[in-house]
């Protein structure tokens, strides 16, 4: 008899170890879908800013095409308060079910949808409005699965469960650069003008499998015992936000880790191609091949992380990846200039550009509407630099014409021919040469970004279902979520692209992930508590 009772009990063990696997596998893969849709943009704003962007000078096309991506993120807390609602109200199952079809079929007509050339200003406005959806659908999506997952999870592998949930966003990005480049492979010289859709179209198989493999999966056992128990809330929104002991919980949870993990993650997966291709000149196919062996090596951490913070807790490991980010930013993006590039920062060491104007002469470069005259010498000086990439310094001489010094050569007014001959002369490529590109280091670097990625993102989804009562915690968690990663995050290729349009120093954009992960570390540490060992059944 006891022979019996001990196979039945190993059965069942068994039973319940596949139906984890299910759970963590169907929400994963819904997930990676997800960010696969969302970061092709991201991967493509350079080709969509020709094809969308085209009445305007290309400084302000590629600012456009980063503020449309940025877009997306804009609205992701809206959908957080709308998806969170109807997960803390009807369930957590069909809520992402919802979010999933919403974001395929948005992604899907971008592949569809005609250029600036074809339609005019209508192209920019309709793509807008679908990554505004496609923001709307993720704003709800991650909220559920984190909650969808931990609510399975066993007492103590919540953070090893979720930390898969952690892994999609980087899935996601390596399955579209992935895409992206076997599309410029099948399209070949014809990728910006048609092959740049096909992983746009691609999704629509991709929705269909996640669709299938969403609708086998059950309802969250805590969502279902609560709603036996009548205890749904009737207004989760106003629960979550109206009610000081918790606002004070998402205000925290927003400051303290959220913003902080949204910049780490953003710099080390986007920020870091944008600065290779725009700043660094480098192929695109080759900096794209170096980002996804460096995400390869680095995604199992998200996991490992996870599964770490179950043991020692998750505030030790998410401070410390907050620390490493404000310490380290500034010079491994520095190392990564001097082996991506080593001609361009050999020659921007012996040979600096400084540019002495007059500030009233000279004028940010972004033109909104595509009306400015960026006409004054100093413009057209700055207007050349950016364009060839060329990292400059800005030397106040009021009442005083331009001068452009590049090294010992100085030349009066804007005189193009005489700059490119000086540039030429002190050595600044026109693009990375890709046999001078220290590929082992670029990725060693890359990894490093990564991993300090991993420790604030890891541990996060665990942490955030901790922190909030079942009956509001897809509400609850969400919107914080969302804001960190919408605003913060989501914003950050943009804000640090403009600056460094703005000041001519390439790494000055750096400024703005590390003055986030500072205040987060701070916030972190005296407002932030420990959640491994918290009941998350508490009504």
């Amino acid at each position: 008899m006891s022979d019996y009772i001990q196979e039945q009990g190993a059965t069942a063990s068994r039973s319940s170890r596949r139906e984890e696997r299910k759970i963590i596998f169907a929400s994963s893969l819904g997930t990676v879908f997800e960010w696969y849709d969302f970061f092709l943009y991201g991967a493509l704003a350079a080709v969509i800013s020709k094809q969308f962007f085209a009445g305007v000078n290309d400084t302000t096309a590629f600012i456009f095409a980063l503020m449309a991506f940025a877009a997306g993120f804009l609205v992701r807390p809206f959908g957080a308060l709308v998806f969170g609602r109807l997960g803390d109200m009807i369930g957590r199952k069909y809520t992402f079910l919802i979010t999933i079809v919403l974001m395929g079929l948005s992604t899907f007509a971008v592949g569809l949808l005609p250029t600036y050339a074809s339609i005019g200003i209508a192209a920019p406005i309709i793509l807008v409005v679908l990554r505004m959806l496609q923001g709307l659908a993720l704003g709800g999506e991650y909220g559920g699965a984190a909650t969808y997952v931990a609510e399975h999870a066993p007492p103590g592998k919540r953070g090893f469960h979720t930390g898969f949930i952690q892994s999609t966003a980087t899935l996601g990005l390596l399955l579209s650069l992935v895409v992206v480049l076997g599309s410029r492979y099948i399209s070949g010289d014809q990728f910006e003008a048609w092959g740049w859709r096909l992983p746009f179209l691609l999704s629509i198989v991709l929705l269909a499998i996640s669709t299938w493999i969403r609708m086998s999966m059950h309802e969250s056992p805590a969502f279902v015992k609560m709603k036996a128990q009548g205890k749904v809330s009737k207004s989760p929104i106003r629960e979550s936000f109206t009610s000081w002991p918790n606002l004070k919980v998402v205000l925290t949870a927003l400051f303290s880790i959220n913003a902080g993990q949204a910049v780490t993650f953003y710099t080390a997966q986007f920020y870091v191609l944008f600065f290779l291709t725009q700043m660094l000149k480098m192929d695109p196919a080759q900096a794209n091949t170096l980002l996804i062996i460096s995400v390869v090596i680095g995604a199992p951490f998200f996991v490992f992380f996870g599964w770490l913070s179950d043991r020692i807790g998750r505030k030790p490991i998410l401070m410390l990846g907050l620390l490493l980010a404000t310490v380290l930013y500034f010079p491994m993006f520095k190392a990564l200039s001097h082996y991506a590039n080593p001609q361009i920062d050999a020659a921007s060491r012996q040979a600096p550009i400084v540019v002495s104007a007059d500030p009233q002469g000279c004028t940010f470069q972004f033109d909104p509407v595509g009306k400015a005259r960026f006409d004054s010498p100093c413009d057209k000086v700055k207007t050349f630099l950016v364009k060839q990439g060329l990292p400059y310094s800005s030397v106040t001489a009021a009442g005083s014409d331009v001068v452009v010094k590049i090294g010992e050569t100085a030349i009066n007014g804007f005189d193009e021919a005489a700059m490119r001959a000086a540039i030429e002369q002190a050595g600044y490529p026109a693009k990375a040469d890709p046999a001078q590109v220290n590929q082992v280091m670029v990725v060693v670097l890359i990894v490093a970004m990564i991993l300090i990625a991993t420790m604030t993102y890891g541990p996060l989804a665990a942490v955030m279902v901790e922190l909030f009562p079942t009956r509001i915690r897809y509400t609850s968690m969400s919107l914080p979520y969302h804001i960190g990663n919408g605003w913060f995050g989501g914003f950050l290729p943009t804000v640090s692209f403009a600056l460094v349009v703005y000041t001519g120093d390439i790494f000055y954009g750096l400024w703005y992930p590390v003055l986030v992960t500072g205040i987060s570390l701070v916030v972190g540490i005296f407002c932030l508590k420990e959640t491994k060992d918290v009941d998350i059944d508490k009504v």
